[in-house]
């Protein structure tokens, strides 16, 4: 039986070199269909490894973040609760020490809201109501920010950004002491956040100063993060454990959020975007395999009498099948290998524009998923496409095939 395919695609390969413009434009459509889905495939490839990137350098995917569920839905429709439930600073103390892993701890409320200078000036600024730990990117540069002592004191202290200053027209000289309304009470500023590209003036200051009325308004969330990926299950049962305890419906009143969800679910956005340009461009492989049936259809009109030829001397209608089903597939095959080099190369020329416009470094991803597909559409193309010629040469009787002109 191997013998027999092996001198069917023998022969397909021998009837293809005879009629090089014959099998040169039954594959166009197929080639064309294989080069715009390499190219579309590469790219969203690509576009994955980017946002991959992206996260895992704007995101640290250690962190884990707990979440006040302030809404409920009533009949499909978001309202807010009329009472929630908040963590306030003591019980972010209590929680954090009842981890059974090491984790740096991190509670803030952030909300949009305005700061008055003594001379009336109002600033409106991100207000952050947080704990001694600022975020990872703040690093104070001029004075100090508050301490575990001025949290457990409730110390009216303020630490801002350059924007602020700016907005305010102070400079760091004159900032420090200078004393900002906030929620209608006195902060005194203790330090100034060394100088980056956010044009948003930020003020930071104790998250205990607020009161369970502007908890209640703004709910804290809570950033735990780990020291390593695979210690945050075990600091996520610890969580779910603590809330529990402490609140019956724990699960209904917070959440809880690891950054690999947002991977997970950027994942899912390109495998639907994949599937969707997948089915659109493989519409012109479709084609193309509809070309080459019509073009062995021909062939088998063309090759009456030869096909007479081969039933009369010996050759039963599996092996008239396998010799064109042995032709549609290497004739796919064909096709599908030049539309793959020409999307490789229609990339290559695509990624420097791509480049040149966003001003992004991305580049092109070529997957062994990406071959793969190729290589099963190409044989699946063949049969599929090829099986009609097949069975309509193997019915055609031969006697009147070889008397066939």
């Amino acid at each position: 039986m191997l013998r027999k395919i092996l001198n069917s695609f023998a022969l397909a390969f021998a009837n293809i070199r005879s009629n090089v413009m014959h099998t040169f434009l039954s594959v166009l459509g197929i080639v064309i269909g294989v080069a715009a889905l390499v190219s579309i495939l590469s790219l969203i490839d690509g576009m994955e490894e980017f946002a991959r990137d992206q996260i895992s350098q704007t995101t640290s995917l250690n962190a884990i973040i707990i979440q006040t569920e302030a809404y409920k839905r009533v009949n499909e429709v978001r309202i807010r609760k009329d009472s929630i439930s908040v963590i306030d600073y003591m019980r972010f103390k209590a929680l954090t020490e009842n981890l059974s892993k090491a984790a740096k701890p991190h509670i803030r409320a952030t909300a949009s809201g305005e700061a008055e200078l003594a001379t009336g000036k109002k600033i409106g600024a991100l207000l952050l109501a947080t704990s001694t730990t600022l975020e990872p990117t703040c690093v104070v540069a001029t004075g100090s920010t508050f301490t575990e002592e001025d949290l457990d004191e409730k110390k009216n202290y303020a630490v801002v950004n350059h924007a602020f200053l700016k907005a305010a027209e102070l400079n760091e000289a004159n900032a420090l002491e200078t004393t900002i309304t906030i929620n209608n009470k006195p902060h005194i500023i203790t330090g100034i956040l060394q100088e980056d590209a956010v044009n948003t003036p930020k003020i930071y200051f104790p998250i205990t100063t607020l009161s369970e009325t502007e908890l209640q308004a703004t709910p804290p969330e809570i950033i735990l993060e780990a020291e390593k990926t695979e210690e945050i299950p075990a600091l996520k049962n610890d969580i779910n454990a603590w809330l529990e305890k402490h609140d019956p419906d724990a699960k209904q009143n917070f959440r809880i959020i690891t950054n690999e969800f947002r991977i997970e679910q950027a994942t899912k956005g390109f495998l639907l975007f994949r599937v969707i340009m997948g089915l659109i461009v493989g519409i012109s492989v479709l084609v193309g395999g509809i070309g080459v049936m019509n073009v062995l259809l021909i062939s088998v009109t063309e090759r009456t009498a030869e096909i007479g030829i081969r039933k009369a001397t010996g050759a039963n209608r599996r092996d008239i099948m396998l010799l064109f089903l042995s032709e549609s597939i290497t004739v796919s095959a064909f096709g599908s290998f030049l539309g793959l080099v020409l999307g490789v190369l229609g990339t290559m020329v695509i990624i420097p524009i791509i480049k040149a416009i966003t001003e992004v470094p991305f580049q092109a991803a070529y997957t062994w998923n990406t071959f793969l597909v190729i290589t099963v559409l190409s044989i699946l193309v063949g049969i599929i496409f090829g099986t009609y010629p097949a069975i309509r040469a193997s019915r055609l009787n031969p006697v009147e095939a070889i008397r066939h002109e």
